[in-house]
């Protein structure tokens, strides 16, 4: 069979130009994940029509997305989910998916218990980049707040592979597999830490990592493809083994020595430089432009984010114990950002008939305004409270409180 490979070319060019052109204006605070979708949009078949997606595409998408998860499976910290940093967490996306079935019944855009799900996912690709950016991953809110977006994240993808997955076998049956995949990562992590105690493996890795072996970087491919295969094989979601795949090697790789400390950014440079991009650029190919035609479903564009906005922003008011009055409205929002886990989960949605082609479009142009809104809201709000005491003087007394 003869492959083209025009519209990977138009996909990529696109990725690539995206955020050259934000690049050349960096007051504007726009996600470049946003023009990306946005460009595929008007380039793809909704608008003039240049790209399209064909079996390249298709297969440099799917890999995307599942580096997308493995991506934020590495941002989860195990370290920060104790004591009352987790406690708070938990309780928080308790109340937010309580917040989120009113919602979705409120919303009556397809099935309740979907919206629910969809709409208490936090991005936290977008919220661990706005924290590093004003200084505030180590205090006790940066915490709280990335501990709360691992559990939105975590808890979501295993709701929707245990609800929604497209194979058609009951909720008991799908519990039992996401726990037999539980407990393969758990073996896994175990016996790779345990080989890992070899003098003679360690000294061959850093001998081979910085060489065109690259073996850490393809260990960590092995990793993701094989839980990825396996999640299929039991008939789950890939998003939920890409996600494991991440948090397994998380705690694997902990380099207490600093080793091999350039790991993360070789991660990261294969999957946000070459098959992420591609996913997004392809969601915009995929993108229902029609259907934001219709007055009925535009306007479910700002209800939708407003039900964002409520669902994962009005659980932050449990952290006024533990943070000041500002923080929490920045947590609000930042816990209200969303995009990628909209556009995954509308993906399944639309393929197993639980949600329209229209409310699905709308979810994700919600999903876009938030990214635009939000975290842009949430760095005003924390620039202004910079006159408050120094993160450092902030950490200190609170750091065994929020430990217990």
């Amino acid at each position: 069979m003869e492959l083209e490979f025009t519209n990977l070319l138009g996909v990529v060019a696109v990725a690539f130009v995206a955020p050259l052109l934000l690049g050349f204006a960096p007051g504007l605070r726009v996600p470049a994940v946003v023009l990306e979708i946005v460009a595929g949009i008007a380039l793809g078949p909704s608008g003039l029509g240049w790209i399209s997606v064909d079996d390249p595409v298709e297969v440099m998408a799917i890999v995307g997305l599942a580096f997308l998860l493995f991506l934020a499976g590495l941002e989860v910290d195990p370290s920060k989910l104790r004591g009352r940093v987790a406690r708070l967490a938990l309780a928080g996306f308790v109340a937010s998916f309580g917040v989120a079935l009113v919602a979705g019944l409120a919303l009556g855009a397809g099935d309740a218990l979907f919206v629910a799900i969809v709409l208490s996912g936090t991005s936290l690709g977008v919220v661990v980049p706005v924290l590093k950016d004003a200084g505030r991953t180590r205090s006790t809110f940066g915490q709280l707040v990335i501990a709360a977006a691992s559990v939105a994240d975590f808890a979501t993808i295993v709701l929707l592979s245990l609800f929604f997955s497209r194979e058609a076998s009951s909720a008991t049956t799908k519990l039992l597999l996401i726990g037999g995949l539980v407990l393969m990562v758990a073996l896994v992590v175990m016996a790779v830490m345990e080989v890992e105690h070899s003098h003679r493996v360690r000294a061959t890795l850093r001998r081979l990592q910085d060489t065109t072996a690259q073996i850490r970087v393809r260990g960590a491919f092995l990793l993701l493809v094989g839980f990825v295969a396996l999640a299929a094989t039991l008939g789950l979601e890939v998003i939920l083994g890409a996600f494991l795949a991440g948090a397994a090697l998380t705690l694997v790789d902990r380099d207490e020595a600093m080793t091999h400390p350039q790991l993360r950014v070789k991660l990261e440079a294969v999957g946000f430089g070459v098959f992420v991009p591609v996913f997004f650029v392809t969601s915009g190919l995929r993108f229902d432009l029609d259907a934001l035609g219709d007055a009925s479903t535009l306007m479910m564009v700002p209800l939708f984010l407003v039900a964002l906005l409520a669902a994962r922003g009005l659980p932050a008011l449990l952290y006024r114990g533990a943070v000041s009055g500002r923080e929490v409205a920045v947590a609000a929002l930042l816990q209200a950002t969303s995009l990628p886990f909209i556009v995954a989960a509308t993906a399944i949605g639309t393929e197993l008939g639980v949600i329209s082609s229209a409310d699905a479009a709308a979810f994700v142009a919600a999903g876009l305004a938030s990214v635009v809104i939000f975290p842009a809201l949430a760095l005003t709000l924390l620039r202004r409270g910079k006159g408050a005491a120094p993160e450092s003087a902030r950490v200190a007394p609170q750091a065994a409180e929020i430990a217990r």
